[in-house]
C-alpha cells in the first residue's frame, strides 16, 4: 500500500467527506474498509488502515515502555483514537472530537502520507505548504543526508529553527 496525492474535500453536516475511489482501492482492495483516525502532528489528523495501526503500536511497543515520552504519547494518542467505518458512499465520519483538535471546518485536505491519511483545515494546510515549499531541497537534504562528497556550507535547519533563514 503505498498513498499518495492531495485532495479538497467538503465536510458536510454530519462532519463526514468523501474518500476518494482510488484511495478506497489502495487502503482496501477488497472493499472491507476500516479506519483508525488520531490526532497528528502539525495539526493534522491521522488516518491508518487497521494493520497499519497494529504495525504502529508494535514499533511503539519495542521502546521503552516506562519512559516518559513513551507512556505520555501513548495516553494522549490511544486515548483519542477512535475507529472510524466507511459507508456505501465512501465517506467516514470524523468524530467532532478530533475535528476540533484539528480545527477543521467546512473546507478540509485530505493528504496521502504513504502510508496513511493526514486530514488537515484546507487553510492551515496551504499555510504550512507555502512556508515550506521554497526550502523543499533543504528539507530533502535533511530528510534524506546531504549527498557524499558535497561539502557546502549552508544554514540547517534545526528543531528550534525549522526552516533555514531564506537567501538574500
Amino acid at each position: 500500500m503505498f498513498l499518495t496525492g492531495t485532495y479538497q474535500r467538503n465536510l458536510d453536516e454530519k462532519c463526514r467527506f468523501a474518500i476518494p475511489k482510488r484511495v478506497r482501492d489502495t487502503l482496501a482492495p477488497s472493499g472491507n474498509l476500516v479506519l483508525y483516525m488520531a490526532p497528528g502532528t502539525d495539526g493534522s489528523l491521522v488516518v491508518y488502515t487497521e494493520q497499519v495501526f497494529a504495525q504502529l503500536g508494535d514499533h511503539l511497543g519495542q521502546g521503552p515502555l516506562n519512559g516518559q515520552e513513551v507512556r505520555a504519547f501513548s495516553r494522549m494518542f490511544y486515548a483519542q483514537a477512535q475507529r472510524v467505518e466507511v459507508d456505501r458512499q465512501g465517506r467516514a465520519r470524523i468524530p467532532v472530537e478530533l475535528a476540533g483538535l484539528a480545527s477543521l471546518k467546512k473546507e478540509i485536505v485530505l493528504l496521502g502520507v504513504r502510508d496513511h491519511l493526514e486530514i488537515w483545515n484546507r487553510q492551515s494546510w496551504e499555510t504550512y505548504l507555502n512556508a515550506r515549499q521554497p526550502y523543499y531541497d533543504d528539507i530533502a537534504e535533511g530528510a534524506f543526508g546531504k549527498p557524499q562528497g558535497v561539502s557546502e556550507s549552508k544554514p540547517q535547519a534545526t528543531p528550534t529553527n525549522p526552516l533555514p533563514p531564506q537567501p538574500r
